[in-house]
């Protein structure tokens, strides 16, 4: 009980750190309200499981340092830059007033984006890795470790679901009309700045 406690509290602070999965889920959900929202918040929630399943299976080629941990790094920086482009890019473009973009079409685009954006982030692979190493030093059972997963899965996507309902409800959607013009430019620079970071940290790890 005291590591699974461990466990779910460290996934929860790291939760709380807005990266960009954070702002994925908020632009979707201000400018489609939180069902359009939910594509991207699934497809955060299966990247985050492929991550923990790799860690927790014992796989160690995304260990800190790995060549195939800085092509991650790279790919990861390149989509940020993409992310951060797009969101300057169509700033003001979105429609407040518009139905809930709910489709399959868009349903399916933010699955896809919501997916790249969380398995081109190298933070959720180290996250997971460190948190597999203590687990596995504390000779944690097999049935625990699927436990703690599943339980982390669930987290990830109960967590974007919340924040995707706060943001994306039709209230604050509102009070938003005018302001998410400046906000969806300040998540692309917010955006591009994380992906700078993680390049500048990418060349110094290689050294």
């Amino acid at each position: 009980m005291q590591d699974f406690l461990w466990i779910a509290g460290a996934h929860f602070l790291a939760l709380l750190s807005p990266g960009p999965d954070f702002f994925l889920v908020a632009r979707s959900s201000l400018a489609h309200g939180w069902r359009g929202a939910t594509g991207a918040c699934i497809g955060i929630a299966l990247a985050n499981g492929v991550f923990i399943a790799a860690a927790l299976g014992g796989l160690s080629v995304l260990r800190a340092g790995s060549t195939a941990f800085l092509v991650v790094q790279l790919v990861g920086c390149a989509y940020l830059f993409y992310l951060g482009w797009l969101f300057l890019r169509h700033a003001g473009k979105s429609s407040l007033d518009a139905k809930s973009a709910s489709g399959t079409a868009h349903w399916r685009d933010g699955l896809l984006m919501g997916f790249m954006s969380a398995i081109l982030n190298p933070k959720n692979a180290l996250f997971y890795v460190s948190l597999a190493a203590v687990l596995a030093s504390r000779h944690t059972s097999a049935g625990a470790m699927v436990a703690y997963g599943a339980w982390m899965v669930l987290a990830v996507l109960a967590w974007d679901m919340a924040v995707a309902l706060a943001i994306g409800s039709a209230t604050l959607r509102q009070r938003f009309a005018q302001a998410l013009p400046l906000l969806e430019r300040l998540s692309g620079v917010m955006l591009i700045v994380l992906a700078v970071v993680l390049l500048v940290q990418a060349g110094s790890g290689s050294r």
